[in-house]
């Protein structure tokens, strides 16, 4: 088998250094914006604002709550990010999970803020288990055939919790564990870094990983999520944020009638394990076409119906696959993924990453089983997910963008969701 080619990954957006002040007015940063910001020129720019241009409203930092005790005795907390014109975050340190983000009604509409957000309103929701509501996956999200991969020669056994494959970080990944927390205020808005380590030959892994996630809320609604690691010994990283998105609002049943744009021209076809076969298909002339410049939209709905290629007989219908993100390059700069948009209210949101691909997952696992917030009931196809990430199972596949990470490197992973109400 073949080991992948290392990848440096230079080019990324860089990590901010945020003040943790308790309150302040904060200076504009980039100068391609008039009045609110937008992430992109946010990550491009580090400038404070020109004289006689519009000043950013003032910003407050994250309030903090208790939110459970976990079975060892230590406390979570759940903070809250809000910022002027109704957008707000919750979060919590176990998982370092998105608890609900609320979109506020379009200006001088009538109407309340809508929560598009799956997920439970306590720590106890998350404990009993999930399908990874608003987590971040680790270290290699997604899966990896056999749990099995070899790194200079040395054969690596993670532990197998998808059949026979591995999934999402394995038994105890990620987003089981009690994440250091900081809350701060940054040049870009009220932000919360979350720290994890992640011992040597935990769920398999080799090394010593330092792993963080800082999810900021910018003044003009939008939620960036920055992903970053680094380790003491060559290992493999693929981290992601699992949110299931529902436009309509949490509870509101099916995604079927909400229109998706995914900015692929080819995805990965998969096993009945969901395993890539290492072949790039077209997606047109597929139910799986989703490309932007396609008038209108794809609606979701018959995509959820359709059977995927090789789906084995307790595959859902519906997509779980990997899309190929056009124009992607080592250190390239945020493009976007992928547009979701419901038609009945208007609302849409884009997410743009500086990852080669998205895995576009419409909640065919979901099976009305799942109790969450305030009572709702998440029935299949009740949110999507847009997981932007290397490619499933790279480790094994040495021509494909490098999921390897050594010591002296930085993983960096960057997503922005940006909101129309």
């Amino acid at each position: 088998m073949k080991t992948a080619v290392p990848e440096t990954r230079a080019g990324s957006a860089p990590q901010y250094q945020g003040d943790p002040m308790t309150t302040q007015t904060i200076l504009w940063r980039a100068t391609a914006c008039a009045a609110l910001c937008t992430a992109a020129a946010c990550l491009a720019a580090d400038k404070p604002q020109p004289s006689g241009a519009t000043p950013m409203p003032a910003v407050t930092a994250p309030s903090v709550a208790p939110f459970g005790t976990l079975p060892d005795g230590r406390p979570a907390h759940l903070y809250t990010l809000e910022v002027p014109g109704g957008w707000k975050a919750t979060l919590t340190d176990y998982g370092a999970i998105l608890t609900s983000f609320m979109v506020p009604p379009k200006a001088g509409g009538q109407g309340k803020s809508v929560d598009v957000v799956l997920g439970f309103d306590s720590l106890e929701g998350y404990l009993k288990g999930h399908p990874y509501f608003g987590a971040i996956c680790g270290r290699c999200s997604n899966r990896i055939a056999a749990g099995r991969f070899d790194l200079d020669g040395k054969a690596h056994a993670l532990a197998t919790n998808n059949g026979v494959n591995h999934l999402h970080g394995g038994v105890k990944g990620f987003d089981k564990h009690l994440w250091k927390s900081t809350p701060r205020v940054t040049p870009r808005g009220p932000a919360v870094e979350f720290e994890l380590v992640s011992p040597n030959g935990d769920e398999g892994y080799p090394g010593r990983l330092t792993a963080k996630a800082v999810y900021t809320l910018t003044p003009a609604g939008e939620l960036m999520i920055e992903m970053s690691a680094t380790t003491d010994a060559p290992t493999i990283v693929n981290l992601v944020h699992h949110s299931y998105w529902n436009l309509a609002g949490h509870a509101s049943g099916s995604i079927v009638d909400h229109e998706l744009a995914v900015a692929a021209d080819r995805y990965l076809p998969v096993d009945a394990g969901g395993i890539p076969s290492g072949e790039f298909a077209a997606v047109e002339g597929t139910p799986f076409d989703f490309r932007p410049e396609r008038k209108p939209w794809g609606r979701c709905g018959p995509a959820i119906g359709a059977i995927p290629p090789n789906a084995g007989p307790e595959t859902p219908t519906g997509v779980d696959h990997c899309y190929l993100v056009r124009g992607w390059a080592t250190g390239a700069t945020l493009k976007t993924a992928a547009t979701f948009r419901d038609p009945a209210s208007g609302r849409t949101l884009e997410v743009l990453s500086n990852q080669p691909g998205v895995q576009v997952y419409m909640g065919g696992f979901l099976d009305g089983t799942v109790t969450g917030k305030a009572g709702a009931v998440y029935v299949r196809n009740g949110g999507l997910c847009l997981e932007t990430q290397h490619y499933p199972d790279s480790i094994h596949h040495a021509d494909w963008p490098s999921v390897r990470l050594d010591p002296g490197q930085t993983y960096t992973h960057t997503m922005v969701h940006r909101f129309t109400p």
